[in-house]
C-alpha cells in the first residue's frame, strides 16, 4: 500500500465500512439495517481489494453481499409484518459496554501486534488449491449444502403462504 490513491481509498473504505456497521446498530427499521449491512459487506470486499486478497474479495462479494443479504431479505419479507422495529430493550446498556470493551480489546491488539510482512504463496497458488479442494474432495458436501439452502427456501415459502379459501356451495 504504498501507492496514495490506495491509502486514500483504504480509508475511504474503512469509513465507509465503519460508518455503515454503526448505522446497522442504530437505525431502528430492520430493512434500513439490511442495507447498512449490505454497505459494510460491500467496504469489506473493497478494503479486500486494497489490499490485495482478491480471492477474499470475490468471496466476500458473493457469500456475504449476495447470499447472506438475500437470506436476510427474504427472512424479513417473509415473516409476518408484526413488528419490525427495534424495541427498546434493558440490556443495551450492557451490550454497549460489551462492544466498548471488545473495541478497545481491538485497538489494543492491533497496536501491540507486530505487522511484519513474511512470505507466503501467492493468489494462483491458494485460489487454485482452494478450486481443486471445491470440485475434487468436497464436491459432494458443497452440493448437499446448496440442496440444503434451496429446501429450506422452498419451505419457508409454503410456511407463509396464505391458505386458499375454501369453495363453499353458494359460491362460484
Amino acid at each position: 500500500m504504498d501507492d496514495t490513491g490506495t491509502v486514500i481509498a483504504f480509508w475511504v473504505l474503512a469509513v465507509m465500512t465503519v460508518g455503515s456497521a454503526l448505522g446497522v446498530a442504530a437505525v431502528r427499521n430492520v430493512i434500513h439495517a439490511v442495507v447498512f449491512l449490505v454497505i459494510s459487506f460491500l467496504g469489506i470486499a473493497g478494503l479486500y481489494v486494497t489490499l490485495s486478497a482478491d480471492f477474499l474479495a470475490v468471496a466476500q462479494m458473493l457469500i456475504y453481499v449476495g447470499a447472506v443479504s438475500m437470506l436476510f431479505l427474504f427472512a424479513i419479507v417473509l415473516t409476518p409484518r408484526g413488528s419490525r422495529d427495534n424495541q427498546e430493550g434493558f440490556m443495551r446498556l450492557p451490550a454497549l459496554a460489551l462492544a466498548l470493551l471488545v473495541g478497545a480489546l481491538l485497538i489494543f491488539v492491533a497496536i501491540d501486534t507486530s505487522w511484519n510482512i513474511s512470505d507466503r504463496e501467492g493468489f494462483s497458488e491458494t485460489a487454485s488449491a482452494i478450486g481443486t479442494a471445491l470440485l475434487d474432495k468436497y464436491a459432494l458436501p458443497f452440493e448437499v449444502a446448496s440442496i440444503l439452502l434451496l429446501v429450506a427456501v422452498v419451505g419457508s415459502i409454503v410456511l407463509v403462504r396464505p391458505e386458499p379459501a375454501e369453495e363453499g356451495p353458494d359460491q362460484v
